[in-house]
């Protein structure tokens, strides 16, 4: 999607003080709440503002459309999910590439579990508000925090390239998404983070390995 065509679905203005960003905060998940129990179809700015507890003319001054609305609650979801993974590959720098690979899948199905809710919720209605650049951005940021924590890797034979990192989010992202839809208890989800570790830990393993 073209930068002038993202730039259509950013809010009016940003949260600055902090009875904005908490009124912000409602905003998102009266959102949420809304998409869940009516659809995409039937949520509009006034049930959102209701559930919120804030006029309509409020919810105005940041999100002009329905559109804009749902690209800032995506774009703060990917956001939780970018800085817990940056967070993990902080911890993880000058450990064991396995360890390192460890932390960082189960900081990564940690944080969509908190909130499977929204996961499920914006996965519906991304492809219509700005999702797939979202993604694309998303992807950029977290294949640079993984790529600057894997050079910290004692014995590392070969630097990790791109296509390597993006391998390895790709088989992340794509289980996540099929345990969510699907609705996946509690231990299916315990037992797709580690089977993902296993996975992750032995492709890039194999991926940095010193070519014969």
């Amino acid at each position: 999607m073209p930068a002038a065509t993202l730039t259509a679905f950013e809010p009016r203005k940003t949260p600055i003080q902090a009875r904005s960003t908490v009124t912000v905060e409602a905003i998102f998940e009266a959102t949420i709440q809304v998409l869940l129990t009516h659809g995409a179809d039937r949520l509009t700015t006034t049930r959102v503002a209701n559930r919120a507890g804030v006029s309509v003319g409020t919810l105005y001054q940041y999100y002009p459309n329905k559109r804009s609305l749902l690209f800032a609650v995506f774009e703060d979801h990917l956001d939780k999910v970018s800085r817990a993974v940056e967070v993990a590959c902080e911890h993880a720098c000058h450990k064991r590439m396995s360890e390192m690979i460890r932390l960082v899948v189960e900081a990564y199905v940690d944080v969509k579990m908190q909130r499977a809710d929204i996961s499920v919720a914006l996965y519906k209605v991304a492809p219509d508000v700005g999702g797939p650049a979202l993604v694309k951005q998303t992807g950029q940021r977290l294949r640079k925090a993984i790529d600057a924590m894997l050079l910290t890797a004692p014995g590392l034979k070969l630097s990790p390239d791109r296509f390597a990192i993006d391998m390895m989010l790709s088989a992340m992202s794509g289980a996540m998404r099929s345990a969510l839809e699907a609705g996946a208890s509690p231990a299916m989800f315990r037992k797709v983070r580690e089977h993902l570790v296993l996975l992750c830990q032995s492709y890039m393993a194999a991926a940095t390995a010193k070519d014969n």
